[in-house]
């Protein structure tokens, strides 16, 4: 499908629209999105993708209208996996609840601008070596493998190189001003977390890149339609963060389903770097004769992954676990780290109680496991004793 420059610039001001949009009208002011706002929009953005992609299916056939939906959804998905690491910066930056819908709409505008980057270094080295499609089905593969490999918390904090850097060399205050990037301590204008914590999300997305780009590729090497599935997946991001974050821990499968595609994928790539080879130590520099996956069977491959991924998660006991004592310690977190007035505080407490209930009508298993956690008890037993009475002061 060749685009016209018309076209490509009316996409791309279509793009900065929407992302001014959600600037000036939904994160100039800083406000805690409700349950309803979240939704309304996240469907909105995912209905913009979608209609879009039946645009390129009309105008660009079925095969492109095809790849296209089999980008964005590999792209969406690989982007939802990215919350839960935007999700351990924010709370190790401890960034007030109000405040990250800016955070995250930087972040995720920034990652918009190195992805185009990548885009067009990527769409540069496959015109100019075929030999790169091998190079991308490894680094899918590598990644598959690093998926299936127990993560903790600590293996993505927010304190990257970056970080440290910009704390080392620049003057940084301790307490946030708002959602200011700089304030004034003593006299002295210095940068404040905000500003970290927003330089730590796009540092982190300049690594998610690396299997994001390589695995739409594999897709299609149309650039355009590299461009807007991936455009199209990181806008809403920011809303489906907020509708989602409280079923973020309950995903427990997603990473090995993410594995399962990013795999796929590599295997997919490198099939089509033997069909195309020119590389001389391979088969004489001839291609080889190998079977090529159709983009229809990968659509149908990706989504049948992602389907049974999570209907196995949200069927888990283990994940109900926990996601049920990770929103509790956020609760407890945000009671014991924040000034907060007292209907909050009350209604804080009054959610974590919940949350308490619930986690003690757990299997004994799955009780005796979060009792071992000896950092989230001592927050549960402080957590009590500031905001309850006796009677609510008792393990899981």
């Amino acid at each position: 499908m060749d685009v016209p420059a018309l076209v490509w610039w009316l996409t791309i001001l279509g793009i900065a629209g929407l992302l001014l949009f959600d600037f000036f009208f939904h994160v100039r002011q800083a406000h805690i999105p409700t349950l309803k706002e979240a939704s309304v929009w996240s469907a909105l953005y995912v209905g913009i993708a979608v209609v879009f992609g039946l645009g390129v299916w009309i105008f660009g056939g079925s095969d492109m209208g095809t790849e296209y939906f089999a980008g964005y959804v590999t792209e969406k998905a690989l982007s939802v996996d990215n919350l839960f690491v935007f999700l351990v910066i924010i709370a190790s930056f401890r960034v007030p609840r109000a405040d990250q819908q800016k955070v995250l709409l930087v972040g995720i505008t920034f990652a918009l601008v190195a992805r185009s980057g990548f885009i067009l270094l990527g769409a540069t080295l496959i015109n100019m070596f075929a030999w790169v499609f091998y190079l991308f089905g490894l680094i899918l593969l590598l990644t598959a493998g690093h998926l299936l490999k127990e993560e903790s918390a600590q293996s993505h904090k927010g304190d990257n190189i970056v970080v440290r850097l910009a704390r080392r060399y620049l003057s940084t205050s301790e307490h946030y001003d708002g959602d200011k990037l700089t304030t004034v301590v003593d006299g002295k204008r210095v940068l404040t977390p905000m500003l970290l914590v927003m330089v730590a999300i796009g540092g982190t997305d300049l690594l998610f890149a690396l299997d994001s780009i390589p695995a739409i590729f594999g897709l299609t090497q149309h650039v355009y339609l590299v461009f807007t599935a991936t455009a199209f997946s990181l806008l809403g991001l920011r809303q489906l963060y907020f509708l989602i974050d409280g079923l973020l821990d309950r995903l427990i499968y997603l990473s090995y389903g993410l594995a399962v595609i990013l795999g796929f994928i590599g295997v997919k790539l490198v099939l089509h770097a033997l069909h195309e080879n020119n590389v001389p130590f391979i088969n004489d520099g001839e291609p080889v004769p190998v079977v090529e996956v159709s983009t229809g069977l990968s659509l149908a491959v990706i989504v049948a992954v992602l389907a049974i991924t999570v209907i196995a998660s949200l069927a888990s006991t283990k994940g109900r676990a926990q996601n049920l004592s990770s929103t509790a310690r956020r609760y407890a977190t945000r009671l014991l780290d924040q000034e907060c007035e007292p209907e909050e505080c009350a209604y804080l407490y009054e959610r974590l109680r919940a949350e308490e209930r619930q986690l003690a009508r757990l299997p004994e298993k799955y009780r005796a496991k979060i009792r071992e956690d000896d950092n989230l008890m001592d927050m549960f037993r402080r957590a009590h004793e500031r905001f309850g009475s006796e009677e609510a002061r008792r393990p899981v």
